[in-house]
């Protein structure tokens, strides 16, 4: 099964760049695998992230995405102290998230889409 998850930092604010896109991309997939899941494409922008992620029928997505969250939170902040300031009141993303099965949409396409955000520098 593929899904596709969107995460908006806290209030929005600008908290991430190019670093910090690309070390989200590894503790997203590691944190993946420990749910025997798969991500497939990361990508974002200053404010909030799109992952799309191959995960099996056992896992429940709200698990799965309290674990991303949760850990990438965490080990952002320990990382990155500077990034830490951005944070609100100790949160980096909105209690809220995006989920989308992608069954009926070619991932190809979901993918690309991932592709095609404006990361930052």
């Amino acid at each position: 099964m593929h899904v596709h998850l969107v995460f908006v930092a806290k209030y929005r604010r600008k908290v991430f760049d190019g670093d910090a896109i690309d070390r989200l991309r590894i503790i997203f997939a590691k944190t993946s695998a420990d749910f025997d899941a798969r991500l497939i494409e990361m990508d974002g922008e200053d404010d909030h992230v799109h992952l799309l992620v191959e995960y099996p029928p056992k896992v429940a997505v709200s698990n799965l995405v309290n674990s991303l969250k949760g850990v990438s939170s965490r080990l952002l902040r320990k990382e990155r102290p500077d990034i830490q300031k951005r944070y609100w009141k100790g949160a980096l993303w909105s209690p809220s998230y995006f989920a989308s099965s992608c069954g009926g949409a070619p991932i190809s396409i979901v993918r690309q889409y991932i592709e095609q955000q404006q990361t930052p520098h």
